[in-house]
């Protein structure tokens, strides 16, 4: 350029008529302005004089014609691109050498476009969506099934379980009853509603109930000590003339031999050996 300025801070020679550059509001002739202030191009390492155009990307420097991807020698110049160990590479070429491929598409996930981590693998923010609803995922809560991934809801919605009792889905644990899921709080004795997960019970028309409800509302007393017959864990007892006895409990009243398995006699409502009931 040229203007009224005298002339040239540096070597202080006329400028009038001749081109020059200002810093800081100083004058200086080409040759000065080059020698002392040009930025050296980091391709070709020579000067970028003013008359060039200077292109800059994280404080190092290059001439516009300079300015090429280092494997395909493509210009960068108003293109995007990407840095890699120092080099500048067109997307292209980047994407060929260092982009990850996208978990469910199988194609590259391009420089500059929003990625998705998830076990170890890598998605298209487009492609990391809901198996069922296709509503994207980003950062909500999902559970993954047959390596597919859901949201919440629409995994509660396919393959939970629902509790037989309360209706309301089964998320841990649980128990099996009748073929029918139930939350483990859930499945309580149906007398007196006491938990029974890992507890010991009997089923009555289609209830469970722990071993004291059930002996209380619907099991047999022995003739003999009068307690209840639950025949829980598969114990033995006796049934005669509409009379239960534990198998323990059925011995000859007069001499105690047990009478399991054996013949006996009956004298009103006594159970009797044939040798006590002969005598």
């Amino acid at each position: 350029m040229t203007s009224n300025h005298t002339d040239c801070h540096y070597c202080l020679q006329s400028l009038r008529g001749r081109k020059y550059a200002l810093r800081e509001e100083n004058a200086y002739c080409v040759t000065c302005y080059d020698s002392l202030f040009a930025n050296s191009c980091e391709e070709c390492k020579q000067p970028i004089e003013c008359d060039s155009k200077d292109l800059a990307y994280k404080g190092r420097h290059w001439h516009e014609g300079c300015f090429k991807c280092a494997k395909c020698s493509r210009s960068l110049v108003e293109k995007p691109f990407a840095a890699k160990d120092e080099l500048l590479l067109c997307t292209g070429c980047y994407s060929d050498e260092y982009s990850s491929k996208c978990f469910h598409c199988q194609k590259t996930i391009m420089p500059g476009s929003r990625k998705m981590e998830f076990k170890g693998s890598s998605w298209h923010e487009s492609c990391f969506v809901c198996q069922y609803c296709r509503q994207p995922l980003g950062t909500k809560p999902l559970i993954t099934k047959d390596n597919e991934n859901y949201c919440v809801p629409c995994f509660e919605k396919r393959f939970a379980h629902h509790c037989y009792s309360c209706k309301k889905v089964i998320t841990s644990g649980g128990v099996t009853y009748h073929d029918q899921p139930w939350h483990k709080e859930c499945f309580v004795c149906a007398g007196c509603k006491t938990q029974l997960s890992g507890q010991r019970f009997i089923s009555k028309d289609e209830y469970p109930y722990c071993v004291d409800c059930f002996s209380k509302l619907y099991a047999k007393k022995c003739a003999a000590c009068k307690k209840p017959i639950t025949a829980l864990g598969g114990a033995k007892f006796v049934s005669f003339e509409e009379r239960q006895w534990h198998g323990e409990c059925f011995n000859c009243v007069k001499c105690s031999v047990s009478l399991v398995g054996q013949g006996f006699l009956t004298q009103q409502d006594d159970v009797l050996c044939h040798e006590c009931g002969s005598a």
